[in-house]
């Protein structure tokens, strides 16, 4: 490495700390202003020079306000002092549990020649940092050394001493990357405890935080009058030291980083080029896992337990079908990270846990309506019942439109949703009910069925939209037909997830004592709500998988890139979805009749639900 370029790093970091400290000076400097003024004037009173009737009520006045000035300054020093900053939900990961991985962290700090982390956590990302957890909020920092532990019975009072902090690593950089590898991409990371124990730089990190966690606690509700125009008082005084020192505080940072990036220069310099292609594929790989195979089952209330050891597959998978990623391959026989870790299948099952929680929103820990699920049962636990209880929530809400044609007066089949969907082209040829008629209870001038409604209403009595009022009129999922049933899809929808208790633990209450401050769950969704043409969509292909499966023989599986499939005679059958979208986009059945003729498929036939 180049001392001048670490040093020169080091320097830059340290002058924009001072800069951050120089506000809270100037801070300091303007609350204790009416103070000394009123030291002055009472001085001047003791000498006999500032005396008159206007100078004693100047001196009552500028005592009142330095009082006031200074209890406030207190108040504020103390809650900037004492509050929690936010802290990243992790898994925590002891020494004990994975003294490999603590070996190879602390040799790579001594060649750094920096302090090695006081702990090492792990989180559902594919990113690593170092985080600051010696606020006293966050409790005694976990202690690894030896000797470390006081000897019992001593009742020693506890004494401050510099703590370094604590190496966050993404859980998929174990899995996925070699034991080189996750060296080579942790080394800047690690290098940047050196930049952390300077006390200037630690200092305005900490005063930063508590300004940060300060703004958290005034954004609290407050009921009372008194306590809301406090927590103004508050909050606006932490965010204008907050803005006024935000410049500095970033550039201290970047200084950090380039003097921890400089220092890391020579640790496996080559391997670490090698291994920042992992961390891209990583992510990518991650990604797809979580958006495709993950979330499909957390809306189940089913949570993979084997994350981590799914993205391998993904991977892995991604590397048998893209020739540009062949080359990868070939570092599955070196011994992958996860190996440092003594129980690395215990670790998967708390990191999985924590993405749903942190993803999804889901609960603390396992319970009836939610319950972990392994790669070998994922079809059949996730798969199937997601395409069940779809095409029994379009049933439902096909029924709550209208009383059904006594052609599918019997069990639910496929054929109801392609005749309900078909847009006629003539009302003549349109097949006739001699129960209601052309297409249901109603139809239109055109053929379209629509819901029986009252002139003045408008609306459908259930969901309370027509095609027209569809809040996802810029998504307008094609026929009239298509527009009613996906606004009552969403309607139910919505109706299903409000009812499900977010974010409680097994006894239906919140966690005492959560790692996050309140915050609303989930932290970092994955995705936005889905469209009105997205959900009619999935729910006309569970509909078609469905009749696949019961009529046609062909079995629910996994694609660790896409998700939910279906094998059709041992084949992935790729091509349903243009053929779906044609039925609701245009009224056209053709080429989805077409497709299930093809495959054997009958759509007369009576399917089950959940």
């Amino acid at each position: 490495m180049t001392g001048i370029g670490v040093e020169a790093g080091a320097q830059a970091a340290r002058s924009r700390a001072l800069a951050v400290l120089r506000v809270r000076g100037r801070a300091l400097g303007v609350a204790v202003l009416p103070a000394a003024a009123e030291v002055i004037l009472l001085a001047g009173a003791a000498t006999g020079h500032l005396v008159g009737p206007g100078w004693d009520a100047a001196r009552w006045a500028v005592g009142v306000l330095a009082v006031l000035v200074l209890l406030a300054t207190a108040g504020i020093a103390l809650v900037v002092a004492r509050a929690r900053p936010a802290m990243t939900p992790t898994v925590p990961v002891t020494e004990e549990s994975a003294p490999d991985l603590y070996r190879m962290v602390r040799d790579l700090a001594d060649r750094l020649a920096v302090p090695a982390p006081s702990a090492i956590a792990l989180t559902p990302d594919c990113d690593s940092w170092l985080e600051d957890r010696t606020h006293p909020a966050h409790g005694p920092p976990v202690r690894t050394g030896p000797g470390a532990a006081d000897p019992p019975g001593e009742g020693r009072r506890p004494r401050r001493v510099p703590v370094a902090p604590v190496l966050v690593i993404g859980s998929p950089f174990l899995w996925w990357m070699r034991v080189g590898e996750l060296r080579a991409v942790i080394a800047p990371v690690v290098a940047g405890t050196g930049p952390s124990a300077q006390p200037d730089i630690a200092a305005a990190r900490r005063f930063v935080r508590g300004l940060d966690a300060t703004v958290a606690v005034a954004a609290t509700p407050r009921r009372g009058p008194l306590a809301r125009g406090a927590c103004a008082v508050l909050g606006r005084v932490a965010r204008l030291l907050l803005g006024a020192c935000r410049e500095h505080a970033a550039q201290m940072e970047r200084g950090v980083a380039a003097a921890a990036a400089e220092r890391a220069q020579t640790v496996d310099y080559g391997l670490r080029i090698v291994a920042q292609e992992q961390v891209g594929l990583a992510y990518a790989g991650w990604d797809r896992l979580l958006t495709r195979v993950a979330l499909p089952a957390w809306r189940m209330g089913r949570w993979p337990s084997r994350l981590d050891a799914g993205v391998v597959a993904a991977l892995t998978e991604l590397s048998r079908r893209d020739r540009l990623a062949e080359g990868f391959t070939s570092r599955l026989g070196e011994r992958p990270a996860c190996d440092l870790l003594e129980e690395p299948g215990s670790v998967d099952e708390a990191t999985s846990l924590l993405a749903a929680r942190l993803f999804h929103g889901g609960p603390a820990g396992p319970r009836a309506d939610w319950a972990p699920v392994d790669w070998q049962s994922y079809p059949e636990e996730v798969v199937d019942r997601t395409w069940r209880a779809d095409a029994a929530r379009l049933h439902r809400v096909l029924d709550s439109l209208g009383p059904r044609p006594a052609r599918h007066a019997g069990a639910p089949t496929l054929a109801r949703i392609l005749d309900h969907l078909t847009e006629p082209t003539d009302p003549a040829t349109e097949p006739m009910d001699p129960a209601t008629g052309p297409a249901g209870p109603t139809a239109t001038a055109s053929g379209a069925a629509l819901v029986p409604v009252r002139p003045d209403a408008g609306t459908h009595a259930d969901t309370g939209l027509t095609a027209a009022d569809d809040p996802d009129e810029d998504d307008d999922p094609g026929t009239e037909r298509s527009a009613l049933l996906a606004a009552g899809l969403s309607a139910e929808v919505a109706r299903e997830e409000n009812a499900v208790p977010r974010g409680a633990t097994a006894a239906g209450q919140s966690p005492p004592r959560t790692l996050w401050d309140g915050g609303a769950l989930p932290l970092v969704p994955l995705q936005p709500p889905r469209t009105a043409r997205e959900l009619l969509t999935a729910h006309v292909t569970a509909m078609v998988c469905c009749a696949a499966v019961d009529t046609a023989g062909a079995v629910p599986a996994l694609d660790w890139l896409d998700g939910p499939s279906l094998l059709l005679h041992g084949e992935r059958a790729a091509d349903l979805t243009p053929r779906v979208l044609s039925l609701i986009e245009e009224g056209d059945p053709g080429p989805l009749r077409d497709w299930l003729a093809t495959a054997g498929i009958r759509p007369e036939k009576p399917i089950r639900l959940v």
